[in-house]
């Protein structure tokens, strides 16, 4: 990326993102291969007279720590992240690895415990993001690969990143809270109604979001952004559905995942590839097999799949379910060490009700 995109790519994810403020505790996590972004977002904090610290990691060590780690260095939390996360004010993370694939063949069981003993600290971050006292967005930085993972040359992905964010614009703060705007609009639809239903290919499955809040989502968690969610209640899912979109979580993917949920809960779970992975995660702890999130994708720059979920599940035409923790600002009580979004491509055929009434079809709203 030129100098001129990477400085509007840091303003807006310090300005408009995370609407960093003077006094600010700011922690910038990434790896080296983001040096470049990096610096322009360590110097637009320092503009705004906060305080930016730097955690700059490798992913080889992820690698290693799943090899060597015992159980009980498993279970450990180091005080350091935990003050980082009791004590900051906003976290602006950038992905940027070597290699997507580096802990495709880590050892699942240790990677389920660790998620499990960590679920505090990802609770902690959600609980103080909905009471508004933290800040936090996750984007990505171009590498050989990412563009390999999604079958694209370096200056394509580096093209791509710059469309979906709209950052080819003048302005693509405007653009952002125009499209939060429209996005609104049907948040505020849906937040008069309570029942939700996803029909499509092997899918036809309920959601009641009775007491539950939709929220546009338009850059100010990931970014890029586009989609509309919410935290359905915990004992509420029923039916069954199809996940035709490749879902990849710590470099380990799965598959044309089939499930079926009664009152909440996974009761059958099939994933054509990747089912040992898939079943491993689902079942770290309770909570993992009940719905924390679904999602509507609206960000039609975003159009084929990538293998990287930050903008995946933003497709346009598409619906996400996540499995495991929710969101506590939709009024979601799920917890568990799991958030895995799973993928749906609704664009031929699809069909979402609201109260009974027909609002989307073929990947388009009708309201």
């Amino acid at each position: 990326m030129y100098h001129p995109i990477l400085e509007k790519y840091a303003r807006v994810l310090v300005e408009y993102s995370t609407r960093v403020k003077k006094g600010d505790l700011v922690v910038i996590r990434s790896t080296n291969e983001a040096q470049p972004l990096v610096k322009e977002i360590y110097k637009k904090v320092l503009e705004l007279g906060a305080n930016p610290v730097v955690r700059c990691s490798m992913d080889e060590l992820s690698e290693i720590y799943f090899k060597y780690a015992n159980d009980e260095q498993l279970e450990y939390i180091d005080p350091m992240s935990q003050v980082e996360y009791e004590k900051a004010d906003v976290f602006i993370s950038i992905g940027a690895p070597v290699n997507v694939k580096n802990m495709a063949r880590a050892d699942k069981q240790k990677m389920a415990k660790r998620s499990n003993y960590t679920k505090g600290l990802s609770n902690l971050l959600l609980k103080r993001a909905a009471e508004g006292n933290l800040n936090w967005v996750i984007a990505d930085y171009p590498t050989n690969a990412l563009a390999q993972e999604a079958k694209m040359s370096l200056d394509e992905y580096k093209d791509f990143i710059i469309s979906t964010c709209y950052l080819d614009e003048d302005d693509p703060v405007s653009v952002w809270t125009e499209i939060g705007k429209k996005q609104d609009k049907i948040a505020e639809y849906l937040n008069k109604t309570s029942k939700i239903r996803y029909v499509g290919l092997d899918t036809d499955i309920t959601f009641s979001t009775k007491g539950r809040t939709w929220i546009s989502c338009a850059g100010f968690n990931n970014f890029p952004d586009g989609e509309i969610f919410t935290s359905p209640v915990e004992d509420s899912a029923n039916g069954h559905i199809y996940f035709d979109f490749p879902a990849i979580y710590r470099g380990s993917e799965s598959h044309k995942i089939h499930l079926t949920l009664e009152n909440g809960k996974v009761t059958e779970a099939r994933a054509e590839v990747g089912d040992e992975f898939f079943q491993s995660m689902i079942n770290i702890d309770e909570g993992a097999k009940f719905v924390g999130e679904i999602a509507i994708g609206t960000n039609k720059r975003v159009k084929d799949v990538t293998g990287n979920i930050l903008f995946d599940e933003k497709i346009g035409g598409s619906i996400h379910m996540a499995l495991g923790a929710s969101y506590p600002e939709t009024g979601g009580k799920n917890e568990s060490g799991l958030h895995w979004d799973l993928i749906k491509d609704m664009k031929n055929g699809g069909e979402i009700y609201a109260d009974d009434v027909l609002i989307y079809k073929d990947g388009e709203f009708l309201i």
